[in-house]
């Protein structure tokens, strides 16, 4: 990204920041997408060598049972494999129940505590998803782990670098942010709002498509393949309703599809982003996604692209009287 950015800032956390300056010092526009995923950490050792974990960020247990992780140590990489007693051992009542996390250890193959020791393992290393990258449905459809939200920081990144790429034009600087510890408690979007000092943000990350069986569209209106999702709310903020309705006009006036969803529960980057200094008009645009917070995500690519254009034709278009009408009384 270095051939792209004008400068590149960061914050004492780990987040990257990727500025492309415009024809204007301010409006400064914040895209943020964060670069952490949901995993574990190292809790402990037992005598037999199996590994015991406790959750970085939102699971359920009944994804868990035999998936496949990486423990990353600090003298390499270690492969494993969620697992629990077996079910031919299981009681008629456990049978009946979803095995808890509480039960589950991880295998990595070793026979003691000094043997899983020497391979490098401790307390505190973090753990992560072990899920390959594949394309399905003719190359059209991503499987993935970390979609969420690395799918939001691509975004970020791929506007930077194709407002330098395509020398195009945009009244504004423009700030293109990997955040990191959102997570756990949106800790990098902190920081990186102190950093940047924005006047407008657009946070770019995945949203849940509710076009699976058992979801409800009142519970998750947005479907993979119908364009970018302009989320109205969540748990965590209430975007800009200005922004919000200029986000909105900009998709239609570039012809570009999209969908209004709604979050009851969950948040993203924007919920400590807009509240940052004296508060900074935010909106979040996701692309919907299958299955997040799972070992295997999934998204259209269709609408990855999408939420691009998207986003640059409001970068075109956030000059500093636009972005002052989104606060003027």
């Amino acid at each position: 990204m270095e051939q792209y950015a004008d400068e590149i800032l960061t914050d004492k956390l780990g987040s990257v920041i990727f500025v492309k300056k415009g024809s204007s010092e301010r409006p400064r526009v914040l895209l943020a997408g964060h670069i952490d995923e949901v995993g574990f950490v190292v809790s402990g050792i037992d005598d037999l060598g199996y590994v015991a974990f406790n959750p970085l960020g939102g699971w359920f247990d009944q994804v868990l049972l035999s998936q496949r992780v990486v423990i990353r140590t600090a003298k390499g990489d270690v492969h494993g494999v969620i697992a629990a007693k077996p079910p031919h051992l299981l009681t008629p009542e456990e049978a009946k129940k979803v095995v808890e996390k509480t039960s589950m250890f991880i295998d990595v193959g070793a026979t003691s505590r000094k043997e899983a020791e020497e391979m490098g393992i401790r307390i505190g290393d973090p753990i992560v998803p072990y899920s390959p990258f594949m394309l399905i449905r003719n190359g059209k459809i991503a499987t993935g782990k970390a979609f969420d939200d690395r799918v939001g920081a691509f975004i970020a990144m791929d506007v930077v670098r194709r407002l330098k790429t395509e020398k195009l034009e945009h009244p504004n600087t423009v700030y293109g942010a990997a955040t990191v510890q959102e997570e756990v408690g949106l800790r990098g979007a902190g920081t990186v709002a102190h950093v940047v000092d924005p006047d407008v943000a657009i946070v770019l990350e995945v949203d849940i498509a509710g076009d699976v069986p058992g979801i409800k569209a009142t519970e998750a209106p947005a479907k993979m393949g119908k364009g970018p999702s302009i989320v109205t709310y969540d748990a965590t903020m209430i975007p800009n309703q200005p922004l919000k309705e200029f986000t909105i006009k900009v998709a239609e006036e570039a012809k570009i599809p999209y969908q209004l969803s709604q979050v009851a529960r969950g948040g993203t980057d924007a919920g400590r982003i807009h509240i940052s200094r004296a508060g900074c008009p935010s909106i979040v645009i996701g692309v919907p996604t299958r299955h997040i917070h799972t070992h295997v995500g999934m998204f259209c690519l269709e609408d990855l692209e999408n939420t691009v254009k998207l986003v640059l034709e409001m970068v075109k278009r956030l000059d500093w009287k636009t972005v002052e009408s989104f606060t003027a009384l």
